[in-house]
């Protein structure tokens, strides 16, 4: 009886070891199972928010403002500003596009822990892209989803395209730089529009972070914010 017991117990403590050791290598060679399971779920709870809240359009105030507002870069600009103010913290906002690293995912506002396992963040000091000045966006490399995991590949030349409900953002890279968790020089405003892309540094570890610095060099009109608002008439819902 002792020996079955034994022998039951050498069982499950091997099937329990190769369990870990097979969950520690999926970790290593990409992303925690849970947590990126997790992240997945949000991402396509994101995504319908996401839709909707493009269908939806501007507010009715928002509408009447753009009555006088005849530029659409200024557009773009206002309703960014506006979806900063009026959008909760979580709150899918955009999607970011990375073909060089394959990622393609919806951008929520802030960057609290909370909300970075949703997915990716905008610093809530930052402008939202269309407004002028420095967006930036954070993003884990090895959990909930690991987003940035490979920021470490890009280079100069490659690009990045942010799409709002308002209009859509390129960006091409111009370097990358490894710096101090509290060097917030990096998100300052420069003289050009940029977006500095955030993540820890090196893999497993937040000792440092690593932040890709890209210049923006298209910009196009989506939504209300392209439309015509000829004679004063407001833009079509």
């Amino acid at each position: 009886m002792l020996r079955q017991t034994l022998r039951a117990l050498s069982t499950v403590l091997i099937v329990s070891g190769t369990l870990l050791i097979a969950d520690a290598a999926a970790t290593v060679t990409w992303q925690e199972p849970l947590s990126a399971l997790m992240g997945r779920l949000s991402q396509d709870k994101l995504n319908g928010q996401l839709k909707q809240l493009e269908r939806s359009g501007p507010t009715t105030i928002e509408m009447r403002a753009l009555r006088a507002i005849p530029d659409q870069r200024r557009r773009m600009a206002f309703l960014a500003r506006s979806l900063k103010r009026r959008a909760d913290d979580g709150d899918g906002i955009g999607r970011i596009h990375i073909p060089r690293i394959g990622v393609n995912y919806v951008v929520v506002k802030g960057t609290d822990p909370g909300d970075l396992r949703k997915g990716p963040g905008s610093f809530p000091e930052t402008p939202l892209p269309g407004a002028p000045g420095t967006s930036a966006i954070a993003g884990h490399r090895t959990t909930y989803g690991a987003p940035f995991r490979r920021i470490n590949q890009l280079g100069r030349g490659n690009t990045i395209t942010v799409t709002m409900p308002y209009g859509r953002f390129t960006y091409r890279v111009e370097h990358k730089r490894i710096v101090g968790p509290n060097d917030i020089w990096v998100i300052q405003r420069v003289g050009y529009n940029r977006l500095v892309l955030s993540a820890c540094h090196p893999l497993y570890s937040a000792a440092k972070r690593i932040v890709v610095f890209a210049r923006l060099v298209r910009s196009e009109p989506l939504g209300a914010a392209g439309r015509s608002t000829k004679n004063g008439s407001s833009p079509a819902a």
